[in-house]
């Protein structure tokens, strides 16, 4: 979908220098003078290497495409382990703990769902519960009786119209309570490998500060996005965008000095550039600190990740 990155040798990496030094803003054409450093995996090793900064003003189209599938391929070197950050077992949890995630963070609905789960395990169990019980559950993650509502009704619909098994199809999940599009394809991707595209927060932050898009609607991102990359893409590229943006690029101030991704963004320079002070603005496994997940897949563990405490320790 969309035309292929037919990648760059020595002449085209030349031409992208000139370019970038020509019409980039200040601080961006500074770092293409500069040589701004590539950062792999993990944050502190040495830079592997450097690349010309981009510029900001418009590209053609085909220059976007280009640019956009280069920018997944750094991420995923940068983070390889890259996987939903909820606990889940099987789709029903995955369904669950997505539509508890609504503000609040995922640390701590991982936090929660152990709980809730030992005590109801299956959609028809959940679906029989008495809400009060699942409202003391759910107070740790905020609008817990909204969130009841919620997750006993989607169990219900699960039991009355899916004999109890979560479906695979986007136009049944969206039917069930609390379950729009981006919960939907969260379960889509994650626990029935079909691709999607998740357009959280992060999401939309980080390719509007790319300039992948000027939409500032979910569902308009979520179809220019997809555009830019074959399909089979999209779930990971959910990830790799959600993950530098959690770690890396924050909203309030991002870590430009630290950035794997620096050369390629045309909002260098919006956030700290000097690299030691960057780091300290490293989160999670990047910053040295715990992930969010109580029970990370082994990959993260063995890249330096640490597991998130249950609730109420430490």
């Amino acid at each position: 979908m969309g035309e292929q990155d037919p990648g760059g040798g020595k002449k085209t990496a030349k031409v992208t220098k000139k370019a970038a030094v020509k019409k980039a803003p200040a601080v961006v054409k500074q770092a293409a003078e500069k040589k701004v450093p590539v950062k792999k995996a993990v944050a502190g090793k040495a830079p592997a290497k450097t690349v010309a900064a981009k510029p900001a003003k418009a590209e053609s189209p085909a220059a976007l495409v280009r640019r956009a599938r280069r920018i997944n391929r750094e991420l995923a070197e940068v983070f390889p382990y890259a996987h939903p950050e909820l606990d889940f077992e099987n789709p029903f949890q995955l369904v669950v703990a997505t539509v508890l995630s609504a503000q609040t963070t995922d640390l701590r609905v991982n936090q929660t769902t152990p709980a809730l789960f030992a005590k109801y395990p299956t959609p028809e169990d959940l679906a029989a519960a008495n809400p009060e019980e699942v409202e003391e559950i759910l107070r740790p993650t905020g609008f817990f009786r909204a969130k009841t509502k919620s997750v006993i009704g989607l169990s219900k619909a699960l039991v009355e119209q899916f004999g109890g098994e979560v479906p695979g199809r986007l136009e049944d999940l969206v039917k069930l309570p609390g379950v729009g599009r981006k919960t939907a394809f969260v379960v889509l991707g994650n626990a029935f490998g079909r691709p999607g595209i998740t357009v959280d927060t992060h999401f939309q932050r980080l390719v509007r500060r790319w300039q992948w898009t000027a939409e500032t609607d979910p569902d308009k991102i979520e179809a220019a996005i997809g555009a830019l990359f074959p399909k089979k893409d999209w779930t990971d590229l959910s990830h790799h965008v959600i993950w530098h943006g959690r770690r890396i690029c924050h909203a309030r101030k991002p870590a430009c000095g630290a950035c794997p991704i620096a050369p390629l963004c045309p909002a260098f320079g919006e956030g700290e550039t000097d690299p030691e002070k960057a780091k300290k603005l490293l989160k999670y496994e990047k910053g040295g600190f715990p992930g969010q997940r109580l029970n990370p897949p082994q990959a993260y563990l063995d890249a330096g990740g640490k597991a998130a405490p249950p609730l109420g320790a430490g």
